[in-house]
């Protein structure tokens, strides 16, 4: 008896298969998107094991909360959103982005126009998972994700003042980091982390 695998040629066919439960469009969807996911979650959380835990639990969450997907929009973009939350969730339970900066401490202000122009994304990514996890999480936030210091605020449980703050020292130090970087440079790597998980040790995690 010949075996039919399933085959979603249209997104819109992929998650119709996820809201069935159907577990193929489950191991496409991880396969698909894990590599990208990894690099969103490791953005605010550089360690690795804990960056692949919340990665995990964010297609766990796709999974289960796959209905509330309004298809007229990018099921990648939802899924990303879904990463920075449980990121977002993560940093909240381990208070390790409650490291607030008084606004008399923040340096001089850097010039923004020279430091972004000079920073490719490679670069850019890689020093950021250098920052303090502070630091690091409000710049994602503003720079990457798009938040206003106001959603930052009320997402955070801090002040606007204090979003602003972080992100200006998160900008100084880049900007230090790029100029020690010019001084010696290093070569470029890949800034998309392949998870170790495969999907069947996932999915038997998740048992």
């Amino acid at each position: 008896m010949r075996l039919l695998i399933p085959f979603f040629t249209t997104e819109t066919q992929l998650v119709a298969a996820l809201k069935r439960g159907e577990a193929k469009a489950h191991k496409i969807v991880y396969e698909r998107f894990a590599g990208k996911m990894m690099a969103v979650c490791t953005r605010y959380c550089a360690n690795r094991a804990d960056a692949e835990e919340i990665m995990l639990d964010g297609f766990m969450r796709v999974f289960e909360k796959i209905d509330q997907f309004r298809e007229d929009g990018s099921f990648e973009g939802w899924i990303r959103r879904v990463m920075v939350t449980e990121s977002l969730m993560f940093l909240r339970k381990s208070k390790q982005w409650r490291h607030e900066l008084p606004l008399d401490d923040v340096p001089e202000e850097p010039d923004y126009q020279w430091a972004d122009a000079s920073l490719n994304a490679e670069d850019l990514l890689r020093m950021v998972g250098q920052l303090p996890d502070g630091y690091r999480t409000v710049f994602n936030l503003y720079a990457i994700e798009g938040y206003s210091h106001a959603e930052i605020a009320d997402t955070l449980g801090i002040s606007e003042g204090t979003s602003k703050s972080q992100l200006s020292r998160a900008r100084a130090l880049l900007q230090a980091q790029l100029k020690k970087a010019e001084q010696n440079p290093v070569p470029h790597s890949a800034t998309q982390r392949t998870p170790s998980t495969t999907y069947n040790e996932q999915k038997q995690r998740t048992r």
